[in-house]
């Protein structure tokens, strides 16, 4: 399967996280949010300028900015 970051990502598009490349503290940070391999997300919407993301991740909406977002792989639904 091919990856692609969650940047990428259109509004209503779901998928699943492949990696998460961010170390250190914003590595941490992802995690302790829910952001770990293996997690269903969805893409709620965008800002009008793009950033931040919004993310549904199990019951809760998370919003990310889109240099966080790059960090994010993810296997899209089809």
């Amino acid at each position: 399967m091919k990856s692609i970051s969650m940047r990428q990502m259109k509004k209503g598009q779901s998928g699943t996280i492949a990696s998460i490349k961010a170390t250190g503290e914003l590595g941490r940070r992802l995690r302790e949010m829910g952001l770990v391999p293996g997690t269903t997300i969805k893409i709620q919407g965008r800002a009008p300028l793009r950033d931040p993301v919004a993310v549904r991740i199990m019951d809760s909406v998370l919003t990310l900015r889109n240099n966080e977002a790059d960090h994010i792989d993810i296997f899209l639904n089809e």
